[in-house]
């Protein structure tokens, strides 16, 4: 017999990021009827964000309130979006961001919440090549502390959010 959900119980769809990258479609059981909708960012928001030199960050403290940003460099891979802590994940604005995972982003005229969430280690040697093409014009002596163990330890995709989640 085919398996049937139970009446108060509904089979929700969702996406799965595999370890190669891809999107897959994934299914499973949920309590009540959800609908769990996948904010991205537009093409619009990637380009003015990566031409942006600087983003500025402020991460949600555990009651919501947003914290003072911090500026930070940020890098675009593909649809994605990464900033790295050069002080690794001991740094002050790094260990905020733990708090909810949560906050605001502001770079090149796009104001977005997002969620910060843990980069893939296989994406770590691309987003170093970013980082390196992005910022070399500043000089070695700034850019390579981002290719510490600490620092590769510290990097965080920004993933966007709706304001209801």
């Amino acid at each position: 017999m085919p398996d049937v959900p139970h009446p108060n119980r509904s089979i929700v769809f969702g996406l799965e990021r595999s370890g190669s990258g891809d999107w897959a479609v994934s299914t499973g059981r949920a309590s009540r009827a959800s609908l769990t909708l996948i904010i991205a960012w537009t093409s619009d928001e990637l380009e003015k964000i990566a031409a942006a030199d600087e983003l500025q960050l402020a991460s949600a403290r555990p009651d919501g309130t947003l914290r003072k940003p911090v500026t930070i460099w940020v890098v675009r891979l593909g649809d994605d979006l990464y900033v790295r802590s050069v002080n690794g994940r001991t740094s002050h604005w790094f260990r905020c961001t733990e708090d909810r995972r949560e906050g605001h982003v502001r770079a090149g005229g796009v104001d977005k919440d997002v969620r910060f969430v843990e980069a893939d280690d296989d994406v770590s040697d691309e987003i170093e090549t970013a980082y390196r093409t992005k910022y070399q014009h500043y000089g070695a002596s700034y850019v390579d502390p981002l290719f510490t163990p600490d620092a590769r330890a510290a990097t965080l995709e920004l993933v966007p959010r709706s304001a209801a989640s």
